[in-house]
């Protein structure tokens, strides 16, 4: 049998540029540090890296508004820069993968500085543009993601223009076959340059309805949201006309050897199916978000796993994901004790997980003060707690002058606990966080029930408790978690009693040992359990 694709049995690593590690003291990270850090990811035992935009850009919304698409900004490094870094990558065995950010521009990309000069410009239709309503006023009722009307007036030439996030990053008209030719080629630049797959920021968002209907109000809004939950989206994301573009994107991936697509999609399931895309090809892997936003309780796990395996097309394969740059730390969601339990979920589940910079160390959200606040979207609707920078702080090394991150003052403020909660301090611990991590991911390597095997849900009737099995021919492993700060009794049938508990979440459990038919899981404990041989 021929071996799966690395992106099936692999673990991506998220580093968010700006906070990883700084080399020039400038207080911002950059490409330089992350290369300066490849040895760690590489001790740590992750597959590919995954790098959020690192573009020339205004940052406006700190890289995702694009000035340049085929260029690194001065304050991450620069072309040269990058190809080292994939080459020391690569000799490591990491992968690289690159955002790729289609739905907009910056407002200083040459392409927007043209379109607003004159309706008559090359790059005009490269946006979309309309006129104001009869009588004055935006053409239709769309929200801005970030607060406000998605529509901004251009003086200069009579028009609205549309962006689905800030006014500074103005959406593309992906029905122009000269922007898809041009993002095409943006593609084929970085593959050339021997990157090995691009996650794709808010594909959902790519196509407008032609019509330019209004939404339709939610009836579920509730104060406190963001504002834009005010309309459902029905005619500015998820439109069909985008699995079309996606189709195209593959066929570029498909061009060179054993690239990956992940697609960035807030969706709920049975439209996320849509993006693994049909005879014409589709995302390898539309990004699964459902443990970001569930409640940590086992029956919803539970449910969602059953749900997610059962709704995946044929030989699609899944992927899952604790955290990420928008939104909030899983060990602030569910406390440090269950972020232990978290990291065997993630590490167990059936499919390519993401791991989050700084999540296998426990890092927190940390409370930015309202003068240090950097992310628009905070500053367009304060008082929401909609914020991203607490989750975007800078990643904590050591226990010394700024985590060992810069030799400056940060561009976001440091976690509180960073003296304990860092890499110096919890590598040499085997009771860490950090060293479950990579107990785990070094499991995923050597048994091919984590990395390869079917998932099937087992039913122990134990309030609280998530279980499940792991199997790939003779391979066969359990996992028994206990989601709760109590003291857990199971009776469980003969095969599984008959099992050795391989790794415990907690340091102190006894390894070797038969589970026994009346098992205990200690409070906020997860244990994987070898059945192989019983």
């Amino acid at each position: 049998m021929s071996l799966p694709p690395w992106w099936q049995t692999g673990i991506v690593y998220q580093i968010y540029p700006r906070s990883f590690l700084d080399s020039d003291g400038d207080g911002v990270g950059d490409l330089e540090g992350i290369r300066a850090r490849l040895d760690y990811l590489g001790w740590l035992g992750v597959d590919a890296i995954w790098i959020s935009p690192f573009f020339p850009s205004p940052m406006a919304d700190f890289g995702y508004d694009v000035a340049d698409f085929c260029g690194v900004d001065p304050l991450f490094g620069t072309l040269a820069t990058f190809d080292t870094l994939v080459r020391d990558a690569h000799q490591r065995g990491i992968k690289v993968i690159l955002d790729y950010v289609p739905n907009h521009t910056s407002d200083r990309h040459p392409w927007f500085i043209d379109a607003r000069s004159s309706r008559d410009s090359r790059y005009r239709d490269f946006y979309l543009w309309r006129d104001a309503r009869p009588g004055g006023g935006p053409p239709t009722n769309w929200l801005s993601e970030f607060g406000g009307p998605a529509w901004t007036w251009e003086p200069a030439t009579g028009q609205y223009y549309y962006h689905a996030f800030l006014a500074a990053q103005p959406d593309l008209n992906w029905r122009n076959p000269a922007v898809r030719a041009e993002m095409m080629k943006v593609l084929a630049f970085w593959l050339d340059r021997g990157v090995d797959g691009f996650r794709v920021d808010a594909i959902h968002h790519l196509f407008k309805d032609d019509q330019y209907r209004d939404n339709p109000p939610n009836p579920d809004y509730q104060p406190g949201q963001s504002p834009h939950r005010a309309l459902i989206r029905r005619y500015t994301t998820d439109r069909p006309e985008v699995h079309a573009a996606i189709a195209e994107m593959r066929a570029v991936a498909d061009r060179y050897p054993d690239r990956v697509l992940i697609g960035e999609a807030y969706l709920p399931v049975p439209r996320l199916m849509a993006y693994y895309g049909t005879a014409l090809g589709g995302m390898h892997l539309p990004f699964n978000f459902q443990l970001i936003r569930a409640a940590w309780q086992a029956p919803v796990l539970d449910a969602i796993a059953r749900e997610y395996e059962a709704a995946l097309p044929a030989g699609a394969w899944p992927n899952w994901v604790l955290g990420n740059h928008d939104r909030s730390r899983i060990a602030t969601r569910i406390g440090l004790a269950q972020a232990r339990v978290a990291a065997l979920l993630l590490l167990t589940l059936r499919g390519t997980p993401t791991l989050y910079y700084g999540d296998e160390l426990g890092m927190r959200d940390v409370q930015v003060p309202p003068e240090q606040v950097q992310d628009p979207w905070e500053k367009n609707v304060p008082g929401l707690g909609l914020g991203r920078d607490p989750v975007r702080t800078p990643m904590q090394w050591a226990p010394g002058a700024q985590a060992g991150f810069s030799s400056a003052v940060p561009w976001l403020p440091l976690g509180e606990d960073f003296r304990t909660v860092n890499v110096a301090q919890q590598r040499g611990d085997p009771g860490s966080l950090l060293s479950l991590y990579r107990a785990l991911i070094a499991l995923r390597r050597r048994r091919s029930a984590l990395s390869r095997g079917a998932f099937a849900a087992l039913d122990l009737d134990a309030q609280g408790v998530l279980a499940y099995r792991r199997d790939h021919g003779d391979d066969r492993l359990a996992a028994l978690l206990n989601l709760t700060d109590g003291a857990r009794r199971l009776t469980v049938p003969p095969a599984l009693a008959a099992g050795r508990i391989l790794l415990s979440t907690l340091p102190d459990r006894a390894l070797g040992v038969p589970v026994g038919a009346a098992a205990e899981l200690a409070p906020d404990e997860g244990l994987l359990v070898d059945l192989t041989g019983s």
